[in-house]
């Protein structure tokens, strides 16, 4: 017989123990920041993580607030969607919004010569009434909304921008992290994912 833990939270807790023993520098981070980069690395196991993520005008405190009021929340990917804890979700009354695979989507990135994720974000933009925007896969979602800020003039929330990947995924990081007027959190570089975006909403909901 092995002998392992089988104890769930055990193993979190266990899990979080050795991730905060392995950081190099905890300090760093406030306590709510701490738990959003300790939950990105049990996401991925990376600890490169610590060094890339990036918070500008107070995002946990600012997602914290809207979560509490019920918020609706964008998510670029089904991925997101389905990551983010239901239990939580209904705890809390929040909602989660991907519009990626409906029809009219289809019909409006063909019409407009844009990608998928393009008209989905720019749908939820002009008619979704969203608070926090989840950006995890498509860099050229994260562009469209940064260019519809610009247009429109409705600052969201937050936007967690942390699209994955080597086409356009760095630059539009670096896009939005030249933005000090909005509230993000960030991945620097070409790392990402869906499962950071989930778990960086996860993690904060634990925290309402």
């Amino acid at each position: 017989m092995f002998e392992y833990i089988k104890n769930p939270m055990k193993i979190e807790d266990t899990s979080m123990d050795i991730i905060h023993g392995l950081m190099k520098n905890p300090s760093n981070f406030n306590d709510k920041e701490l738990k959003v980069i300790k939950r990105i690395i049990h996401t991925t196991a990376d600890f490169e993580m610590e060094d890339l993520i990036r918070f500008n005008e107070n995002p946990i405190e600012k997602c914290i607030e809207v979560i509490s009021k019920r918020c609706r929340i964008y998510a670029d990917t089904a991925m997101i969607q389905q990551g983010i804890n239901k239990k939580n979700l209904e705890r809390l009354g929040c909602e989660v919004i991907n519009y990626i695979k409906d029809e009219e989507i289809y019909h409006m990135a063909e019409k407009n010569h844009m990608t998928r994720s393009m008209a989905a974000v720019e749908k939820a933009y002009l008619f979704g009434l969203i608070d926090i925007y989840v950006i995890g896969n498509a860099p050229t979602s994260l562009f469209r909304l940064l260019e519809l800020i610009d247009e429109k003039g409705i600052i969201p929330k937050v936007i967690i921008g942390v699209p994955v990947g080597f086409v356009g995924a760095k630059e539009s990081k670096e896009a939005l992290m030249a933005r000090k007027d909005l509230s993000y959190i960030a991945i620097e570089g070409r790392k990402g994912g869906s499962a950071i975006g989930a778990a960086i909403i996860n993690a904060v909901m634990k925290l309402v």
